[in-house]
């Protein structure tokens, strides 16, 4: 009797310790179409970075004379994931409104509406070739979009306690997004607008600063961010390339103060670089990762407006090194998120 006891207490141990070290099982739910109930807003960022190296692919024709239609191209691809994700988000705002509600109340998630935002701000720049009126139309309607959004967000923030542990990279997207309003300016042919461009970069440099501060203070005595939330820290590079954008498309000219920009950009990408690739190896693909993309590519066309201004073999290799990495990592994600999503991964992908 003493055996039996023995043999099955022996077989209910062996069974513990293969579930114990069986793997994880992926969360589970329709693929195809479905997928969209699970697509999260934060995925614009897609659209930013591709529209960001559209860009910088076109300055590097006019410094370097790289093919044209290599900018063309990437902005073409920006339009066209910027319409499969409206429509994908708008068919999940049907179907599952309750999540697109509490995507939006949440208080780390909720700023990254400001992306979809963002990419009409930007989007105008590679169509401006292609359709001048449209452009001009999007800029406007991001311009509102955005300057709404950023006051709403700054209300909420003024109107409730926060978190400390709230404060992430995603909180600079709704306010700090303003300085992307005057960088398409210069190719919309709109009348002068020099109020609209102050304004938008008085009050993204404005809030840049105390946001950083915030963020890099939750980072020094906090928790570390979670797994899925690393990727994000990039976007502290973001404030500093935009805003030189933003600043040299405003003065016309780079001054001590945009180089200073532009200094304080260069030191947080050599800071979060390593960082980040350290983490790459170690963590499985979420499309959170896309958080990376446009930081590199507004530190690249950062990079390329130095190199036009103030030319040098120095800055030279350091704009097509960098351009050649944001390419890279661009290229890797847009690959693996088309590959999630033709195998209905969009579910794993997401958390």
């Amino acid at each position: 009797m003493l055996q039996v006891v023995l043999e099955e207490q022996s077989t209910s141990d062996s069974e513990a310790t293969l579930i114990a070290h069986r793997p994880p099982e992926r969360p589970k739910g329709p693929g195809g179409w479905r997928q969209v109930e699970a697509l999260p807003i934060g995925l614009f960022a897609a659209v930013m970075g591709l529209t960001g190296l559209s860009v910088a692919w076109t300055m590097a024709h006019t410094r370097y004379g790289v093919p044209l239609w290599l900018g063309k191209s990437i902005g073409l691809m920006a339009c066209a994931a910027f319409v499969a994700l409206a429509a994908g988000y708008g068919t999940k705002a049907v179907i599952a409104a309750p999540a697109v509600k509490a995507e939006f109340r949440h208080p780390i998630a909720g700023n990254l509406f400001g992306t979809p935002l963002i990419s009409l701000l930007l989007l105008p720049i590679p169509l401006a070739p292609w359709s001048l009126t449209l452009a001009r139309l999007l800029w406007i309607v991001g311009a509102l979009g955005m300057t709404l959004f950023a006051w709403w967000v700054v209300t909420r923030w003024l109107s409730d306690r926060q978190q400390a542990a709230h404060a992430t990279p995603a909180w600079i997207v709704p306010v700090v997004g303003l300085l992307d309003v005057p960088l398409a300016l210069p190719v919309l042919g709109l009348p002068p607008m020099p109020g609209v461009m102050v304004f938008s970069l008085a009050v993204g440099l404005f809030f840049a600063v105390p946001l950083f501060t915030l963020i890099l203070s939750r980072l020094l005595f906090e928790p570390p961010l979670p797994a899925a939330l690393q990727p994000s820290l990039l976007i502290l590079v973001a404030p500093f390339a935009v805003g030189f954008s933003a600043y040299v498309a405003t003065t016309g000219t780079v001054d001590l103060f945009a180089e200073a920009l532009f200094a304080v950009a260069v030191f947080l990408l050599a800071v979060l670089l390593p960082k980040l690739a350290r983490f790459g190896r170690s963590c499985p693909f979420r499309v959170s990762w896309w958080g990376v993309s446009f930081p590199l590519a507004a530190a690249s066309v950062a990079t390329l407006r130095v190199a036009t201004a103030q030319p040098g073999a120095a800055i030279d290799i350091f704009a097509v090194g960098l351009l050649t990495l944001a390419t890279a990592v661009i290229g890797w994600l847009l690959a693996r998120t088309l590959v999630g999503l033709a195998r209905g991964e969009l579910r794993t992908l997401a958390q």
